[in-house]
This record gives C-alpha cells, sequence and structure tokens, in this order.
C-alpha cells in the first residue's frame, strides 16, 4: 500500500518505519527539516530501541521516504495517517491547532485529486474531535464529503515509549473508528498478521477508547502505589501482597467490576473500605484514591436520585432491593439507599425483588432495613405486574430480572435501566440507561 505519514515525532516515525518494514511503501511528511533529513539518512529522529534499524532498512530498501512537500505526499499515496502532537492548554484541554492546520493541508490536496483518498486519525484527542474539527474542516477544505468522496477513520494507538516496536506488533486491541466500509478495508489490509484482537465502532468510541485506556492505566499505577505506602507502614512487602492480587484472573485481572452500572454495596466492600482507610487515618497516611471511592459510590446513587427529580413524576417502581441480583442479601445494598432517598423525598414508591420476602427477614438483614426503611413492609410486594402498573418511572437497579419476565410497559412510562438489563429496552417505555 502507498501510505503518507504527517508527523514524525514518536508515533509517526515508529508507524513509519514499522509500516515500511511490513512492506508498504511510506512518504513520511514533517515542517522539520532536520526530521525530514534524518529520515532520509536512515536515522532516528527519536530515541526509540530497534526503531533506527527499521528506518535505515526501509530507505535502503526505498520502501520508505520524507518530505516536507505535503502535495507530493497526498498525491504519491492511497492513504494518509495523521500522527501530529496534541499537547495540552494551561487549562488541561488540548491544543489542537497542529490537528488542524494538518487537516487544512490535506483538504486542499483532496480537492484536486481525483479517486478515493482516506484520511486515518492517530493522533489522541478529545470524544467528538472527529465530528467537531476534523471532519468539518476536511470537508470544508475539499469540498467533498467524508465516507463517500474520500474515506475518514480513527485508529488509536496504544504503543509505550521503550516498547513501542513490539506494542506495534504485540497490540492488546486493535481498534478502528469508521465511516466508510472502503477505508475499513485499507485498514484492515494495513493491519493483517498484527497480534491483537480486532474492534471496529464509530468515531466517538474510538476515541473515548484510548483516554478510558489511559485513564485505567493511571487508576493502576496509583491504586499499587497506594497499597504499597500502606504495606510499608506496617511492614508487609507491597510486592508480595499485589503478585498475589494479580493472580487471580477471575476477578482481579479481568474484566469483572468493569461495566459500568449501579452503586457497589452489600456486607464486604463497604466495610473492609471504611476500615482500610481507618487504619490508614490512624497512621497519618494519605490514601486519596482510596479516599475517594465511597464518595465516588455515593455520587452514583444521587445521580439517580437526580435523573427521577428531573422527570417531575411522583409514582415511581423500583425493580430490585438486594445489593445485587441472586441473592436477599440487604445490607449496604445501594438500592435500599436509592428508596430511602426517594421515599424520604415524598415519591410514592413500590418495590419489587424477586428474592426478597420481607415476612422472612431475620438478624442483620432485618435489623439493617428497620433502620433504613422501617415502612419496607409497606413497600415491598411480590407482584411485578403491581409495580409496573403503579409506576410513571421504573428503575431497574440490577439484572435478576430476565428479558422474558420483564414487564410490558407503555409509551408513557420510563425505565431507567442501571444494570443494562436485557429486555428493558424492548419494554415499550421510554428507555434511559444510567452510562449508555
Amino acid at each position: 500500500m502507498d501510505i503518507s505519514i504527517f508527523g514524525i515525532g514518536y508515533v509517526g516515525a515508529v508507524s513509519a518505519g514499522c509500516l515500511s518494514a511490513d512492506g508498504h511503501r511510506v512518504v513520511a511528511v514533517d515542517p522539520n527539516a532536520f526530521k525530514v533529513d534524518a529520515i532520509n539518512r536512515g536515522l532516528s529522529p527519536i530515541v526509540e530501541p530497534g526503531l533506527e534499524e527499521l528506518l535505515r532498512r526501509g530507505v535502503t530498501a526505498g520502501q520508505l521516504r520524507a518530505t516536507a512537500d505535503v502535495g507530493d505526499a497526498v498525491r504519491s499515496s492511497e492513504l494518509s495517517i495523521i500522527c501530529v502532537g496534541t499537547p495540552s492548554l494551561s487549562n488541561g484541554n488540548l491544543d489542537l491547532g497542529y490537528v488542524g492546520r494538518v487537516c487544512e493541508e490535506i483538504g486542499a490536496e483532496l480537492r484536486q485529486k481525483t479517486g478515493f483518498h482516506a484520511v486515518v486519525m492517530r493522533s489522541t484527542m478529545l470524544p467528538g474531535s472527529m465530528a467537531t474539527l476534523v471532519r468539518p474542516i476536511l470537508e470544508r477544505v475539499s469540498g467533498k464529503q467524508a465516507g463517500q468522496d474520500f474515506g475518514l477513520a480513527i485508529y488509536p494507538e496504544f504503543m509505550r515509549e521503550g516498547t513501542a516496536i513490539k506494542d506495534y506488533y504485540e497490540a492488546g486491541a486493535i481498534i478502528f473508528g469508521v465511516t466508510d466500509p472502503r477505508t475499513e478495508a485499507l485498514l484492515r489490509s494495513l493491519t493483517q498478521g498484527l497480534d491483537g484482537d480486532l474492534h471496529v465502532t464509530d468515531l466517538a468510541t474510538a476515541e473515548a477508547v484510548k483516554y478510558a485506556n489511559n485513564a485505567w492505566h493511571a487508576t493502576k499505577i496509583v491504586f499499587g502505589n497506594e497499597i504499597g505506602v500502606f504495606c510499608r507502614k506496617f511492614g508487609i512487602d507491597s510486592h508480595e501482597v499485589m503478585r498475589i492480587l494479580c493472580a487471580d484472573h477471575r476477578l482481579n485481572i479481568s474484566s469483572a467490576y468493569l461495566r459500568p452500572g449501579f452503586a457497589y454495596g452489600g456486607s464486604c466492600l463497604p466495610k473492609d473500605l471504611r476500615a482500610l482507610q481507618y487504619k490508614a487515618k490512624s497512621a497519618d497516611l494519605e490514601l486519596p484514591l482510596i479516599e475517594a471511592l465511597p464518595r465516588s459510590n455515593e455520587l452514583q446513587i444521587q445521580r439517580i436520585v437526580d435523573m427521577v427529580r428531573e422527570t417531575g413524576r411522583r409514582n415511581i417502581g423500583l425493580i430490585g432491593l438486594s445489593f445485587k441480583g441472586g441473592t436477599d442479601d440487604l445490607r449496604e445494598s445501594p438500592a435500599v439507599e436509592l428508596a430511602e432517598r426517594l421515599f424520604g423525598k415524598g415519591y410514592k414508591l413500590r418495590i419489587f425483588d424477586r428474592n426478597v420476602d420481607y415476612a422472612r427477614l431475620t438478624g442483620s438483614n432485618l435489623s439493617y432495613i428497620q433502620t433504613h426503611i422501617p415502612h419496607l413492609s409497606d413497600l415491598l410486594t411480590g407482584d411485578i405486574a403491581e409495580v409496573a402498573s403503579h409506576s410513571e418511572v421504573l428503575i431497574v437497579t440490577h439484572g435478576d430480572l430476565g428479558a422474558a419476565a420483564f414487564p410490558v410497559l407503555t409509551p408513557d412510562q420510563l425505565v431507567i435501566d442501571l444494570a443494562r438489563v436485557p429486555g428493558a429496552a424492548s419494554s415499550g417505555a421510554r428507555y434511559v440507561g444510567l452510562c449508555w
């Protein structure tokens, strides 16, 4: 394939080296004469293990060259990959000036070019940037329509400095945000043979995945450090603790708990977090991430109360009261907290949970309910149809109710789904997901 790469920075230089090594004909574009000269002499403009050898081989084989001439690059390629920088502004936002300028330059060449040409973004940008910046500039300057007259896609990169070449070829996931099948086909051909699961999605989702990845990586680093600080204070080997934690691929190093939805609760997590926080404070330790968890959890409950308030409706139904599906445990259940807040604000509440029978509550379960919702016996019913007919707004807290058992509703009712329950979106009512 004939490829032009705009921006000979970290991502651009590594991409140029790897693509040329794969047999593609690559022209790298940059206004910086030093970078252009370095590439053409087979030298790396950045420090990255193994990159200079790839660049030298590409130049020697005639598979790679560099230029400052945008027109030459677009005319001699069928696919342009944008790898320019998106540095931070003082307020934390991104400076997309380089992106805007290169899109204008490419757009001007597309106006003159006949035939289909694909533009692929690898620069990291906030969700919505493709729709509000990249696409409008390319369409305005070229006079053509994205997805029809030229291709448009985003192909996020997940390369780490120091292991970039390995990360390019052994990606954990390959993600395309695409607008048209021709560009998707080009990208599939481009990445054929790379080690990584392919996920094809829309532009905004692909943009968001990059930020979700980096936020998750930062969270893991900070979490590991806070556990390390805690363990060291009490003479515990934190590396041994985290080694054992990471050995659990069922819950710890897995997709478990990483699906957006309702708040956590139950007899373990809230209690154990409070104890961990107490122990840390007793030793004058600051663990900001761990300390923030209960507050963030509480805000997730408040968001639902706010969603109900904004409807202006008063008759509310709740499906699911235990802290998660498949159990009757009500201790520190976020659904109980939600019910308590709604009832306390005067909403007319009816509750159904197939696993919760008030007459059978005993021990700590009964004690917890008597403290938090002493009127539960008047609110709880075993008839889901009664809850459905009562409700102007029906809140589904967990997925214990299967699609076949989900009640049929009317268009004037509203479902607020906190767990992405199968059947909730097709119940006949208006549908709102908590995080989707």
